[in-house]
């Protein structure tokens, strides 16, 4: 947590600020797509990172001061990563007095056996992660899984999408499972990794970094993350608008036959009166 006895006056409203407008932002991003209801048991999915880290910390503030009710679980999936730091966690869940749950799954060991040596890890550790963390998620009850995604990580996966899958596509959110059987919610849809990364560095988190996929310098991710923040760099504001734009599609003005009935368009012309003809020629002879 930010020190505020060794901080300055500066640092202590620079952070009060920021955790205002997180904290504005996720209620936002809630109302925007009715995330939670009353009575739901929210599983938030905990890596041990930055984002789920702040995800955690503002759901546990908005359970506070919301008018609906609703229950908090925090939920790691520990892959047996070797030198994985496991006291980390629990010490810390159990320091802000939040119910939560290690599952212990060797997902490690299956990655590492499938995927060729330099190759990436992050599409087959993700699909076996995710695969844990829904089981879990239907055998507990739980009725909506909070994920740490924020607004960065849902442009690049636009950009990754279309520079490698040729599909327009991001993370939205609010997604019902492939199986329907779980609702996902990324309550910091509508916040900057910049601003996450700030608020955990004040508030201290104890970080776990991924040493599985996290320090692979060949992610197509970090090709298009260096690629956004250079045009961030160079056009302040130009990534507020690429997510504006994700929110505002116009199917006719894309090229997509599913998604718009371009085959069966037809013109809609009222046949013309002889008056508009007459118009027509009083206006030509006047030329």
């Amino acid at each position: 947590m930010l020190d505020t006895s060794s901080s300055t006056g500066k640092e202590t409203k620079e952070f009060n600020k920021l955790r205002k407008r997180l904290r504005r932002q996720v209620g936002q991003a809630i109302a925007d797509y009715n995330m939670i209801q009353d009575g739901d048991k929210i599983m938030v999915c905990l890596s041990g990172g930055k984002d789920s880290y702040t995800l955690l910390d503002i759901l546990m503030n908005l359970q506070k001061h919301a008018p609906i009710n609703f229950e908090l679980v925090a939920v790691n999936l520990d892959q047996k990563q070797p030198g994985f730091p496991e006291h980390v966690l629990p010490n810390y869940l159990s320091s802000i007095d939040v119910p939560f749950h290690i599952i212990e799954k060797d997902t490690y060991s299956i990655v590492k056996e499938v995927v060729p040596e330099g190759k990436t890890t992050c599409g087959i550790c993700s699909r076996l992660r995710r695969g844990s963390l829904y089981g879990w998620a239907r055998q507990n009850g739980i009725t909506k899984i909070a994920l740490g995604h924020h607004r960065d990580d849902i442009i690049e996966t636009a950009f990754l999408n279309m520079f490698y899958a040729s599909k327009v596509k991001a993370m939205p959110p609010k997604l019902l499972s492939d199986d329907k059987t779980n609702i996902l919610i990324r309550p910091l849809a509508y916040s900057k990794e910049s601003d996450i990364a700030r608020y955990a560095d004040w508030q201290q988190f104890p970080i776990i970094p991924c040493n599985l996929c996290g320090s692979q310098d060949n992610m197509q991710r970090q090709v298009i993350k260096d690629m956004l923040q250079g045009w961030e760099k160079q056009h302040p504001g130009r990534l507020d608008n690429i997510f504006r734009s994700l929110q505002n599609i116009a199917p006719s003005q894309l090229a997509d036959n599913e998604l718009f009935n371009f085959k069966d368009l037809e013109q809609h012309r009222e046949a013309p009166s002889g008056r508009e003809d007459d118009v027509s020629v009083d206006i030509l002879s006047k030329q």
